[in-house]
């Protein structure tokens, strides 16, 4: 399978991100899982981090384990990704609140969710995956530090087997959980490369970047609506998931190294890239496909009423 753009990075860890003190990363999906993991190696880095959650209850619950790590600011924003009117919201509280962003993470996401649809009448996974950021990336993208800052999407290996079907995109019809978040998580590296080529075309300093957190064992696989996956899960993530610290570790290297490169695509390198060394990972070839990526822009922007300008 092909690269995106190669940066050299190989084998990376945690340990060779420098002093972050004085740069702020706002992290959606931040109070758990790999959102929450990565939010506290950046804090260790002495970086200012906002955790933008859905539940303000267990966002403070996170905040407080932060707050203990590093130096420099920590907070809390409320982002529902499923519906554009706080995503709207968000995004005015979160520029009048935090000045100039370094790092706009991506991460928050669903999985495999039984068929039902944001508050925007959007098919759940792809409306909160990608149309949900694709939103909040439109309203925050004037807030990305225009001196070298970048935007992190956080997909999936899952990726692999998605496809975009513009006939049926919110799967009005045959809708299957997994077809859904495959092609969801498809739709966030068709949206970061397109975005980086739109940033590229414009000469703007601002990098957009990927990355996966190959098979970790993370709070998502507990929420699937399906029982049958959730037993599933149980025992896979005990014989074969690696702990959701070391799923973090792409999407840390790919929000803070001065290595990565617009347009890469940073995850576990090893076996089926479910685990292993960190580096620049493998995509599919849909996911580098141009015109697909055009349309899909143009189909967020109709269905969001958005507009990310670079």
């Amino acid at each position: 399978m092909p690269h995106m753009a190669t940066s050299g990075i190989a084998d990376w860890t945690p340990d060779e991100l420098p002093d972050l003190a004085g740069k702020l990363f706002i992290i959606t999906g931040g109070n758990s899982g790999i959102g929450f993991e990565a939010a506290k190696i950046l804090a260790k880095r002495n970086a200012d981090v906002v955790i933008a959650v859905r539940s303000e209850d267990k966002g403070l619950k996170a905040l407080d384990s932060l707050a203990r790590i590093g130096e420099g600011r920590r907070e809390m924003l409320h982002l529902d990704l499923a519906d554009l009117a706080t995503v709207r919201k968000a995004a005015a509280e979160a520029k009048d609140r935090f000045g100039a962003v370094w790092g706009l993470v991506n991460n928050a996401g669903v999985m495999q969710t039984p068929k039902q649809k944001t508050a925007d009448g959007f098919e759940m996974q792809l409306g909160t995956n990608h149309l949900g950021h694709f939103a909040w990336t439109a309203r925050m993208m004037d807030a990305v530090d225009g001196r070298g800052g970048r935007v992190v999407t956080v997909a999936s290996i899952m990726h692999k087997f998605g496809h975009i079907d513009f006939d049926n995109l919110m799967m009005e019809r045959g809708y299957n959980p997994n077809t859904a978040y495959n092609r969801s998580k498809l739709a966030n590296l068709l949206f970061a490369m397109e975005l980086h080529r739109r940033l590229e075309a414009a000469g703007s300093r601002i990098s957009s970047a990927a990355c996966h957190p190959g098979y970790s064992d993370t709070p998502l696989q507990s929420k699937v609506g399906n029982p049958l996956f959730k037993a599933v899960y149980k025992v896979s993530n005990a014989v074969f998931a690696q702990p959701q610290e070391r799923g973090a570790w792409p999407t840390a290297l790919a929000a803070a190294d001065s290595r990565v490169v617009s347009g890469g695509y940073y995850g576990p390198t090893g076996f089926l890239d479910a685990r292993g060394p960190v580096g620049d990972s493998d995509v599919e070839k849909r996911a580098l496909d141009p015109h697909v990526a055009k349309r899909l822009w143009e189909v967020s922007e109709e269905l969001t009423g958005e507009t990310i300008k670079v």
